[in-house]
Formats: structure tokens, C-alpha cells, sequence
């Protein structure tokens, strides 16, 4: 399928503008499909963080007029939907609306694990909290 050829060439290549147009050819054909129409949004949705994920990596703080055209929307559609993958947790960012910049806050390795150990510590109590109450009848 040549949508999905430019569609993973453009993102390889960085050329986020081409990469939504290939998104915007792909979608008919994901509707289409009888197995993945369920899911169509999804990917798509997924494919927009992805995008913006990786154009985010390489800049600490950038314009959003400067992300919207290299993307090839409007900024205001931009921060839209910045801000509701921002408010879901799916981008680590944060959109100055004044200033008109997205500034990303990259989460460091250390805090990162120490969120994982603790989460994978709950899990593990509660766990043994259960066994216990089984043993104990």
C-alpha cells in the first residue's frame, strides 16, 4: 500500500507535513477495513502522539506557529490537540498560550524508575496482603 509506505518514509524522514497527508490518505482505507474500522481513531490518535512525540524529542522549548508549519495545520487545531494529549498524559509538555511556545519537560531516568519501583512495591503488597487473607480462612 503506497499510503503507508509514505506514511512511515515521512516519519522516518522527519517531514511531518507529508506525514499527515499520508495520514489523511490512509484513513479511508483504515475505515474501509472490516477489522480495522473499529480501531481507525485509535491509530490515529496513536499516530498524532507519535508524530508529535518525536518532532517534541528534539527541541527543549519551540514556537508553536514554527510546529504548525512544519506540520502543515493551523495553530490553533495544534493546540487543541497538544493540549488534550498533554491534559491525558500522552505528551510531557507544556504550552505557554502567551507566549506561544510548547516547552517539553523531559522526565529523567532516576525519577522515572523510582515512580516504576514504587508502583511495582504497591503491587507487590497488596499481593501479599491478599495471600495473607487466603491463609488466614
Amino acid at each position: 500500500i503506497p499510503a503507508v509506505f509514505d506514511l512511515v518514509n515521512s516519519l522516518y524522514e522527519c517531514d511531518y507535513k507529508k506525514f499527515l497527508k499520508a495520514m489523511v490518505e490512509i484513513q479511508p482505507l483504515l475505515v474501509a477495513d472490516r477489522y480495522l474500522q473499529p480501531h481507525a481513531g485509535y491509530i490515529l490518535r496513536e499516530l498524532h502522539v507519535l508524530g508529535y512525540k518525536q518532532f517534541l524529542d528534539s527541541y527543549k522549548s519551540v514556537r508553536l506557529d514554527s510546529m504548525a508549519a512544519s506540520f502543515g495545520v493551523g495553530v490553533n487545531f495544534l493546540d487543541l490537540q497538544l493540549s488534550r494529549f498533554i491534559a491525558a498524559g500522552r505528551l510531557t509538555a507544556k504550552i505557554d498560550k502567551f507566549g506561544g511556545v510548547v516547552e517539553t519537560n523531559r522526565p529523567d531516568m532516576k525519577n522515572s524508575q523510582y515512580r516504576d519501583m514504587i508502583q511495582k512495591g504497591d503491587l507487590l503488597l497488596n499481593r501479599i496482603q491478599k495471600l495473607t487473607r487466603v491463609v488466614d480462612m
